[in-house]
């Protein structure tokens, strides 16, 4: 073994040894913020608890409202040298934004621990070895709020909060480990119908039904699936259906979500789901307000680099991960991570929690609180931090993770391209 790589092992022994040291603080933390969920945007409890957390730590700088209310940074940086290329800047995200009605059934609770985690590991081994690596080392954690409604990170991206960043890290708690599931492209839309009320049995006549709009547009999407593509996803619910069966309704409500595999096919399937909305009206008289969320989830960019080293040191640490095609082939979710995958390059890899429960559940929202999901959970944070040991160490690695990146999206850019093409 080489002077370089005896370095690397130890330091990957060290910073495994040094969260193991710190379980039981960042287990505390994952529980303040499981036992108090909040929505998007208002996570203020949750965001004062890791800003709490990270300036009880030595040598943190901290900005604590950094760019949304919400949000915040903690950086770390090796002292010496005044040259900007030596530096390389590993960021870690923390989400902890919750779901209505069910709290914490996605886990964020464990993504800010993860995130937590690997810093505090990465930090203390890199302050004391700076000396002895190729690179000078910079360690960011950005609280990222609003994962799960709005896209916190698409706004924090246009505020210029990710510059800098050379590489990023964070994982998903999910029913099984993987370095990757598809996370496709996805925008909200509220869609509102304006008629007129009147007396549903004395003069219907006079009325103009916006439920009847409603109920046609919910038809119209229903039939355009025959011409969507398979994996083209669009669902949704009437949420304001009017106020009393003998009143024609005079207002109606409709959201749904927009899904295609890439973010090139999005403004096509969005073409089509439109003249579903106007239709409607068309036919019942009915005005119709089309809504489009203002932040559109893009899907992965993925690196193949940063994904196989990941990997191997998480099998080093006895992961096992699925092989299961039905689930490594399933596009299913969407998350603002996408975006940011444009801009940094980072892996977003899963892992198991000690329960077999799915995402999105009651049951879900038990195994994130359950003391059982800690060992899962420091363990991917240890292979986090292994990862990007890797990186700090071995410069050839990250030369090869920054063009692959950039290769990546020169593909998506025609990809995109093509498409725009097709639709005109």
């Amino acid at each position: 073994m080489s002077v370089g790589a005896e370095l690397l092992a130890e330091l990957k022994h060290r910073a495994v040894c040094c969260i193991d040291e710190a379980k039981a603080k960042l287990h505390s933390l994952s529980k303040d913020i499981w036992s108090c969920p909040e929505l998007a945007y208002d996570e203020r409890k949750s965001h004062d608890t890791l800003v709490a957390f990270f300036r009880q730590e030595d040598g943190w700088k901290v900005d604590s409202h950094f760019k949304l209310d919400t949000a915040f940074r903690a950086s770390w940086a090796a002292a010496g040298g005044s040259e900007p290329g030596d530096v390389v800047n590993v960021g870690f995200l923390c989400e902890y934004d919750a779901l209505p009605a069910i709290g914490h059934a996605c886990g964020h609770n464990l993504i800010a621990e993860v995130g937590a985690a690997a810093a505090l590991g990465l930090k203390a081994v890199v302050e004391n070895s700076s000396s002895s690596l190729p690179v000078r080392p910079q360690v960011t954690v950005l609280g990222t709020p609003a994962e799960e409604d709005g896209g916190g990170k698409v706004d924090m991206l246009r505020e210029g909060a990710f510059e800098g960043l050379d590489v990023v890290f964070m994982a998903h708690p999910s029913k099984e480990d993987a370095v990757y599931l598809p996370c496709v492209a996805e925008q909200d839309v509220t869609i509102k119908y304006h008629g007129k009320a009147s007396h549903a049995s004395a003069y219907p006549w006079e009325g103009i039904n916006a439920l009847d709009a409603a109920v046609l547009c919910y038809n119209n999407l229903s039939v355009l699936r025959q011409q969507m593509k398979p994996d083209w996803r669009v669902h949704g619910i009437i949420k304001h259906g009017g106020v009393k069966p003998n009143i024609i309704p005079a207002y109606t409500e409709l959201e749904y979500y927009l899904r295609t595999p890439s973010r090139s096919e999005l403004p096509v399937l969005k073409a089509k789901a439109e003249m579903c909305f106007r239709s409607a009206a068309v036919a019942t008289g009915c005005e119709v307000e089309i809504q489009f969320a203002r932040n559109k989830y893009d899907n992965m960019l993925r690196n193949a680099t940063l994904e196989e080293l990941y990997e191997r040191n998480s099998k080093d640490l006895g992961m096992d991960f699925t092989i299961d095609e039905e689930v490594l082939k399933n596009e299913s979710g969407s998350t603002d991570f996408g975006n940011v995958t444009f801009v940094v390059p980072g892996i977003h890899p899963y892992f198991y929690i000690g329960s077999n429960a799915l995402n999105h559940t009651e049951e879900y929202t038990d195994a994130a609180g359950d003391d059982r999901a800690q060992f899962y959970t420091l363990r991917t944070a240890k292979a986090l931090v292994m990862t990007a040991l890797d990186v700090l160490l071995r410069p050839e690695l990250l030369q090869r993770v920054k063009q692959e990146f950039t290769e990546a999206k020169l593909k998506e850019k025609h990809t995109e391209l093509l498409s725009s093409l097709h639709a005109e």
